[in-house]
Formats: C-alpha cells, sequence, structure tokens
C-alpha cells in the first residue's frame, strides 16, 4: 500500500517540478519586466508627507489636522508644519520644504508657478475678507485730534462701517507679514486712494489682534479665513464688535479676479440669537490645495479624496458639493485632483486596501501590456514540458541501440547483453511519467523487450 502512495507522491512532485521549469523563462521575463517597471514606476508613496497649514487656531491648522487623521488611516503620517499663513505656505512649497499647502487666492503667481512645477488639487471653500470693527470706532478716529470739539448731549450712535475708506484714520490690524494679508489689503487701499499714512497699521496674529480690538486697543482687524475659525466665531459672537458690510462688493470682483461677491446670510451663524441681524455682502477668495509635481501622485489622490470628504457639504457661503471645483483654481488642476472631483472612481478602491488599489492603477498598463506579451510566449511552454516528461523515457533509447548494435556486431557475451537488457527494464520500470505520456513508457519496454527476443533467439540458434 506505501509503494503506489509514494508513486503518486513522487508522480505529482515530479509533474510540478517540469512545469515549473517548463515555465520558468516565461516566468523570468514577466518577472523582469515587472521588476523593470515597478523601479521606474514607483508606484508606492513615501510613508511621510509634510502639509504646510497656518497660525494655531486658524481655519489651515483645524483642517490639517483632519486631513492628517484621515491620511493616517492609510498609513501614511503627515506632518503638519506651522506657518504666519498663506504666503509662507507658498514660499515653503516653491522651497521644496512642504508636499502640500493651503494657498488662497490672489497669493499665487499663475505662470511663474505652474511653470514651477506646481499644481492645483481643486478649490476647497471660501475664505471671506472679514474686516471686524468697533461699533465705537467712529469715535476713536485719530484725526479727530484732541481739540475736536465734542458735541452737546448725547452722542448718536455711530455708523456702520461699510467701505473702506471709512477706515482712514483708524488704528487697523492687517495681520502676520507671512500671511498674504498685508500684500492684498495694500493692493486693495490703494484701490481706494488710501496708503500707510492714511491707516495707523499693526501686524498681530489673528488671536491677539482679537484680544486687542475687544480690549479697545485697535479699532478694526481685517481677517481672510474660513469661517470654522474660533477666531471669526469668536467676533462675531462678542459685544461692541460688528461685521463690514461691503457695500462695493461686486465693483471689486470686477477690479480683483481673484475676488469673489458673497453674502453672509441672515441668522446662518446663530438662529436663535438672530446672528447676524441682516444679510452682510463680504469679499471673498477660495483657497486651494496646492502640491508640488515632484510629490508623489498617490499621495496627491489621497489628498484629493480626503477634500471630497471634508468640503463637499453646504457651508455658510456655498451649497453642497459646489466645492472642491476647478473652476475657481488659478493654477493647473493636477491630474490626481481633476479625477477626485469630476471623474468617477475605479471600482476596485471600493474592495481593495489603499496599497493594492494604488498599486493596481498605477501598474494596470505595465501588467495589461504583460499579459499581451505572455499569451504567444506562453505557447511555448507545453512543448517544452512535454519534451521534459519525454526526455525521462528518451534517454534509455541510446542505451538500447548501444545493446543492440553490440548485438548486430557479435561483441560482448550474450549473458552480459542480457544482463544490460534487465537493468534497463528495471530502470525503465522505475521511471515516472504522467499518465499522457505513459504510452512512451510502454513502447520502450516493449522494445526492450524485442531486442531480448532477438538476443535469445539467436542464442538458441
Amino acid at each position: 500500500m506505501i509503494g503506489p502512495v509514494r508513486r503518486t507522491l513522487t508522480l505529482i512532485v515530479l509533474s510540478i517540478r517540469d512545469m515549473l521549469v517548463s515555465a520558468g523563462p516565461v516566468a523570468l521575463i514577466a518577472a523582469g519586466v515587472l521588476v523593470a517597471a515597478y523601479w521606474w514606476l514607483d508606484p508606492q508613496p513615501p510613508k511621510t508627507v509634510t502639509l504646510a497649514t497656518g497660525p494655531a487656531g486658524s481655519a489651515y491648522a483645524e483642517f490639517g489636522q483632519r486631513y492628517a487623521e484621515a491620511l493616517a488611516r492609510n498609513g501614511i503620517s503627515v506632518q503638519l508644519q506651522a506657518t504666519e499663513g498663506s504666503l509662507a505656505n507658498l514660499q515653503a512649497l516653491r522651497a521644496g520644504t512642504a508636499g502640500a499647502a493651503f494657498v488662497r487666492g490672489g497669493s499665487a503667481d499663475p505662470q511663474a508657478d505652474g511653470e514651477a512645477g506646481i499644481t492645483s488639487l481643486g478649490a476647497l471653500f471660501y475664505e471671506p475678507i472679514w474686516v471686524f470693527h468697533r461699533t465705537d470706532a467712529r469715535l476713536a478716529r485719530t484725526d479727530a485730534g484732541p481739540k475736536a470739539r465734542k458735541p452737546r448731549g448725547a452722542a448718536p450712535p455711530p455708523e456702520p462701517l461699510t467701505t473702506l475708506p471709512q477706515l482712514k484714520g483708524l488704528r487697523v490690524n492687517i495681520d502676520q507679514p507671512g500671511s498674504g494679508v498685508p500684500d492684498m489689503l495694500q493692493r486693495l487701499l490703494q484701490a481706494n486712494g488710501l496708503n500707510n499714512d492714511t491707516l495707523v497699521l499693526s501686524q498681530l496674529a489673528p488671536e491677539a489682534a482679537a484680544e486687542a480690538l475687544q480690549g479697545g486697543l485697535i479699532d478694526a482687524m481685517v481677517l481672510v479665513t474660513a469661517p470654522e475659525s474660533p477666531v471669526v466665531l469668536q467676533l462675531l459672537h462678542a459685544p461692541g464688535i460688528a461685521l463690514m458690510d461691503v457695500a462695493q462688493a461686486d465693483a471689486y470682483t470686477r477690479r480683483f479676479p481673484f475676488l469673489q461677491s458673497i453674502t453672509l446670510p441672515r441668522g446662518v451663524v446663530d438662529l436663535s440669537a438672530d446672528v447676524p441681524p441682516r444679510d452682510i455682502g463680504l469679499l471673498a477668495t477660495t483657497t486651494s490645495l496646492l502640491t508640488r509635481e515632484d510629490t508623489h501622485p498617490a499621495l496627491r489622490q489621497l489628498f484629493a479624496q480626503a477634500a471630497q470628504g471634508f468640503h463637499g457639504d453646504a457651508g455658510w457661503f456655498n451649497r453642497a458639493r459646489d466645492f472642491p471645483n476647478t473652476r475657481t483654481s488659478e493654477l493647473p488642476v493636477s491630474p490626481e485632483g481633476d479625477r477626485a472631483i469630476n471623474g468617477t472612481p475605479p471600482i476596485w478602491q471600493r474592495y481593495l486596501p489603499f496599497w493594492a488599489s494604488n498599486l493596481l492603477e498605477r501598474m494596470w498598463l505595465v501588467i495589461g501590456g504583460l499579459i499581451v506579451l505572455l499569451l504567444p510566449l506562453s505557447r511555448v511552454v507545453p512543448p517544452l514540458y512535454t519534451f521534459r516528461v519525454r526526455r525521462r523515457v528518451f534517454r534509455w533509447y541510446a542505451r538500447l541501440r548501444q545493446i543492440e548494435a553490440r548485438l548486430d556486431e557479435g561483441l560482448g557475451e550474450r549473458t552480459e547483453l542480457l544482463n544490460e537488457l534487465d537493468e534497463l527494464d528495471r530502470l525503465a520500470n522505475q521511471t515516472t511519467v504522467p499518465l499522457a505520456h505513459a504510452e512512451e513508457l510502454y513502447a520502450l519496454r516493449n522494445n526492450i523487450d524485442a531486442v531480448r527476443r532477438r538476443l535469445l533467439a539467436r542464442r538458441a540458434a
């Protein structure tokens, strides 16, 4: 019982070995092509990427934390680089110290940065230009002078600020230098005929400026950030602080293409407290997520997919699915961003883990070409397999021919020749071949028997 089982196992092992050896050349070619393509395409991304965000407490910092948590679920560690703001983020991208960054519209140079390989993953959200001021700011004008004549009786309530020229003479904070807000505001002030001599300017961080505004140390502050910023929420509820209703918003959008006219609807901040108490017109830029051209495509894909989840809902200034979009991007949109926003994700992304779906997406063209290449090469495998199996049988024919030649020439003792035939028959009997090739084995044994009969017949004669 042990013999047949052992013989069967031997047959299985030999068949597997023959198949592997026969398919070896084709497998080596396929493996070589895959290794070369993997090395050239580099489909797997690095495990770490730097995202330039913004100052602590800003909307950029809040969103940066969300992106870090989203990419961590796919094994990517996001290092958050705190900066002064949008302009510093753009500088980090240009210098190569960040792989991705939040940059608001109007900060980048579309031609120079586009040629430098900086691309966009889409516009993410509006960043309004918030001009908060004290409700008594009109009474604190520095151009009133100490000798200004005070009105008799109760002072009338100050008129709300609706235009930038009304900031003349006030103490105004215009955010930190690296935020990009001072440069933007200078362009707007120049359009209104204002300069640094007509304002008392300061450049405090948003949180410090908010405290100074509520404490009466400054009269107004300009802040460009998303409504999710804690500073914005704090000032919208602060007593004695008002938000400028920009009366000339449409005129600004005509002169500055990177600006948009938006409306803060009544009660959208707090319905129960009716904050704000009326619709307020604002100016806004759109913030985009920019990346470098040398940032790995898989990382750009992850950032773009995360943006779909974070910025696709309705907000204070937009309806659902207004963002992310590619319409308001100043820089060219990368293929990963365009596919995530305007395309349909591949079906395998729903079922495969990130590393597998990414590998398939980066290598599918190579895999398809390899399949086309292997189809004709695979035809060589069956003949090679047949040759290896039959060689185990045919190799004994050489010894059989030698014995038959010696028999015909009368060389060698007949007993010696019979012993050689018996030994050859024993070896042939131990040869293992698949059932499909058993015919060659039985043919060998019949030929051995035929030579033996000839030898015995000649001996009898």
